[in-house]
């Protein structure tokens, strides 16, 4: 029984750095565009390598 008065404030401050997160995240854009994101780290290392041998 002790042990709950430790557990439910902790779970309950967990919840609620959760929920700051993901709103801080649709805040920052964090979202914004889920499909080009990986196509686009290959774009920039294929520019960055085009910069260096010419």
């Amino acid at each position: 029984m002790p042990s709950l008065y430790l557990l439910i404030p902790l779970s309950l401050v967990l919840f609620v750095f959760a929920i700051w997160a993901i709103y801080y995240a649709v805040k920052s854009n964090q979202f914004e565009d889920l499909d080009n994101a990986p196509e686009q780290i290959i774009l920039d290392d294929r520019q960055e390598r085009r910069k260096h041998h010419h």
